[in-house]
């Protein structure tokens, strides 16, 4: 079935918006939910509907999902803000809002969800983010709907807080202790997710699926952390934190104002490998891009022009 009409929970951020480019590229009509109209200033140059609405309160929910083929959820968060029980704004976030999202689905008659949840989701896993990821996964399983769930591992781009970070650290500090630096990652670049969300969106087959998404390459941190500093010309000393010191790290960083470097959640979460458990799924048409094929790009360039050369970088593949 041809789903034309699209509304997406959390499209102006990093996924979102280059998933709301290639769903206008297919010639889609994308409508997405936004708190305030400002967050989504960058993409009102499309033809897309942004709408003001509260995606938590379960009436404003149903208005926007109301006429949707598909209903799309990115709404994801890495910690819980301050102030708040630890843990309340996972549970809040991936549990309670995928659970309402699945409600007005199914009393709005939308047929076809596609939920982006995280590789590593487990009821069971050590941290309350891979927990939380985990029980939202159940909440769609559950649904009386066409669902689809992605399991992306850490995902780059241009505007990524995670290949970015690592450059703008060693740029500012000549040393930098990092906690689990042995843990591993699979990185998958943002229009690859974008691409995989896009090729499957009208596959029947889909249905019922959970896949994983990940790039062609299994990095350590520290591996990564070196790789910007080599991109960048700037190495910063790196210190292999010990267990006991990075938790002591983490705990000073949640205390800091703003959202902190790391957290002990991330730390639990970094203690099973975020690799994938097989090749991708041949449905998805992707070959994933390399970071050293798009990292450079961004991570040396001015932000307009880089996001030039990174389209240039990738386009005919």
């Amino acid at each position: 079935m041809r789903h034309k009409a699209i509304a997406i929970i959390g499209g102006s951020g990093f996924i979102g918006s280059h998933l709301v480019n290639a769903l206008v590229d297919m010639g889609k009509d994308v409508r997405i939910a936004t708190r305030r109209r400002y967050n989504a200033r960058h993409l009102t140059i499309l033809p897309i509907d942004v709408i003001e609405t509260d995606v938590f309160d379960p009436v404003q929910l149903a208005r926007f999902v109301e006429g949707a083929d598909c209903v799309i959820n990115l709404v994801a968060i890495l910690n819980s803000k301050r102030g708040t029980p630890y843990g309340r704004e996972f549970a809040r976030t991936h549990v309670e809002l995928p659970t309402r999202i699945v409600a007005a689905c199914e009393g709005k008659g939308v047929h076809r969800l596609i939920h982006i949840s995280a590789l590593g989701a487990n009821p069971n896993g050590p941290s309350m983010y891979s927990r939380s990821k985990g029980d939202g996964e159940k909440a769609v399983h559950a649904a009386n709907v066409a669902w689809t769930i992605f399991r992306p591992s850490v995902v780059f781009g241009p505007e990524d807080q995670f290949l970015n970070k690592f450059a703008f650290l060693q740029r500012t500090f000549p040393v930098l202790p990092l906690a689990m630096p042995d843990a591993k990652f699979q990185p998958v670049y943002v229009d690859d997710v974008a691409k995989a969300i896009v090729n499957v969106l009208d596959l029947d087959a889909a249905s019922g699926q959970t896949y994983e998404l990940g790039g062609p390459t299994v990095y350590t941190l520290e591996d990564l952390v070196t790789y910007c500093g080599d991109v960048i010309g700037k190495h910063a000393r790196i210190i292999r934190l010990p267990e006991a010191l990075a938790r002591l790290q983490a705990l000073t960083f949640e205390m800091a104002p703003g959202e902190p470097v790391i957290s002990r959640d991330n730390l639990d979460s970094m203690k099973v490998d975020n690799v994938l458990s097989g090749p991708l799924a041949p449905e998805l048409g992707i070959e994933p891009v390399a970071i050293e094929t798009i990292a450079p790009v961004y991570l040396t360039g001015a932000s307009t022009r880089s996001r030039f050369d990174t389209f240039r970088a990738t386009a005919g593949r």
